[in-house]
């Protein structure tokens, strides 16, 4: 995707008459207006935009479709150290447009359904929810970047987590061994 600086995305499109058209948009989403996304992340800022292209068609069956791609750049929380890092978020997708539960179980299993309304569709909605969908679980720095890498280096030097050492524990049934030769 290039980083030249593009126009906003449009909120709301037809996506029907864009598919009818075979459309492309290109466009950004400033990053602190999608809500749930800001809450899933460590920070936005200010300036944070989503660079976003989508693709509106129809396939050989006549159904519309709308391919995309995004990336964005944002602050997550190392699960290790608990600090900020810098995440570079890529995306890239193809929905099916549908107006119904219907419609969307007539789709075939390589295209994920995106409900619309007739002439309606949201699309920093469709962002938003791609951009979560492509949040790591467990966001982790490298590990030569990460600022606990001395703790850890302390506990697993070679990579591997430190097995402790542990005294060989007596075996509880040595007792009944020990009795059972002075019996003979």
């Amino acid at each position: 995707m290039s980083k030249a600086s593009h126009a906003e995305l449009p909120k709301s499109v037809d996506p029907y008459r864009l598919a009818e058209q075979n459309s492309t948009l290109e466009g950004e989403i400033p990053l602190g207006a999608l809500s749930r996304f800001r809450e899933a992340v460590l920070g936005v800022d200010e300036q944070a935009v989503c660079r976003v292209r989508l693709s509106f068609y129809q396939d050989a069956q006549r159904r519309r479709i709308v391919s995309g791609e995004l990336e964005a750049t944002v602050d997550l929380e190392c699960q290790r150290c608990m600090g900020a890092m810098q995440t570079v978020l890529n995306s890239e997708f193809t929905l099916g447009l549908v107006t119904s539960d219907e419609q969307a179980q007539n789709l075939p299993k390589e295209l994920e359904p995106f409900l619309t309304d007739d002439f309606s569709a949201d699309l920093w909605s469709l962002v938003e929810d791609e951009l979560l969908l492509v949040l790591p679980a467990f966001p982790l720095h490298e590990r030569a970047e990460c600022p606990a890498r001395e703790d850890l280096e302390a506990y697993e030097p070679d990579g591997e987590p430190e097995q402790p050492d542990e005294p060989q524990k007596e075996n509880p049934f040595s007792v009944l061994a020990d009795l059972k030769k002075t019996k003979h």
